[in-house]
């Protein structure tokens, strides 16, 4: 196992890398740091443009691994025809759920407590009271119940919820209570004050949040994106904001990033992060971590974790 390994973190810093590849630097320059047909293990720069991310699969010729620093996929999903047969392709389920779980939290209670009205008071000197909604006794409905959906519920237990309810693209039963299929998603959304979007983005999933599903969400509920923008109709959204009948917390948005003019920006009741699920202190050593595992499995001929998908082979 000789060849190229690329890898979007200075390999002098990732103490562990097993011996035996040649590792190259490319975290999206525009020149390659090697011939893309020597690369053997492609991991993808993080948090960069899908072009980007594909420009040099086309011209991976030989590659059989490619790694994503990302839980979601759907940025390399466009150039994975250009590649050969057998390709693994894996995600990084172990690195953004405890990030991810934090930043879900936070959208929710500042969302309904209202911190940036107090934000934007504190801003003009005035001090304003009022009630406002808890997140005790809410029922909640996690849209995607993955290993983030999991880290979410794990936080959420504290805050003494009513109750969880989750749905996923398949039926099954967990320790803390069974997960719904999408199909049961209609009758579920009625019941949750806030329902939280945590699914990846596919062809089942992009635009779920459309019309009908956010007519369904009762009055005063509180939709929370932490999965990709296009999961939800931002059209559909503006129309129910409008109204004042829902709220929102976005931390990702369609189109990403929003221009200054966007009119979600301004929409009432809305909260939005700038896709920040993902990068903070925790990504980097549980990134280096998980490279570091998976490279030793590759160099020792051993399963791989995490893999979502090989090309080439059959989905029925």
């Amino acid at each position: 196992m000789t060849a190229d390994v690329w890898l979007p973190i200075p390999p002098d810093e990732i103490e562990g890398l097993p011996e035996g590849p040649d590792y190259r630097f490319w975290n999206g320059a525009e020149e390659f740091p090697a011939d893309p047909a020597d690369c053997a293990f492609y991991v993808v720069p993080y948090m960069k443009p899908s072009p980007l991310c594909v420009r040099p699969m086309g011209r991976m010729n030989n590659v059989r691994v490619v790694q994503t620093l990302s839980a979601g996929i759907d940025h390399v999903e466009p150039g994975l025809e250009q590649l050969p047969a057998g390709v693994r392709l894996c995600n990084a389920r172990g690195v953004h759920e405890a990030s991810t779980g934090e930043l879900t939290l936070a959208l929710i209670l500042a969302s309904l407590r209202g911190i940036p009205d107090f934000v934007r008071a504190q801003d003009r000197g005035e001090w304003l009271g009022g009630f406002r909604p808890a997140l005790a006794d809410k029922n909640v409905l996690i849209v995607g119940y993955g290993s983030i959906g999991e880290a979410i519920e794990d936080r959420l237990v504290p805050f003494e919820v009513a109750r969880v309810a989750r749905v996923a693209r398949s039926e099954r039963t967990t320790a803390r209570g069974p997960v719904h299929p999408l199909t049961e998603l209609p009758a579920l959304l009625p019941e949750a004050d806030v329902v939280i979007l945590s699914t990846p983005l596919n062809e089942t999933t992009r635009g779920l949040a459309g019309a009908d599903f956010l007519s369904r969400m009762k009055d005063g509920a509180l939709l929370v994106n932490v999965a990709r923008g296009p999961v939800v109709d931002t059209k559909a959204l503006l129309a129910e904001l409008e109204t004042g009948r829902i709220t929102a917390a976005l931390d990702v948005t369609d189109p990403e990033p929003l221009a200054r003019e966007h009119p979600l920006w301004r929409a009432p009741g809305v909260l939005i992060s700038p896709h920040v699920g993902g990068p903070t202190s925790a990504f980097l050593p549980r990134a280096k971590r998980l490279l570091v595992d998976q490279l030793n499995r590759y160099v020792n001929r051993e399963p791989l974790r995490n893999v979502i998908l090989t090309t080439g082979a059959s989905t029925d």
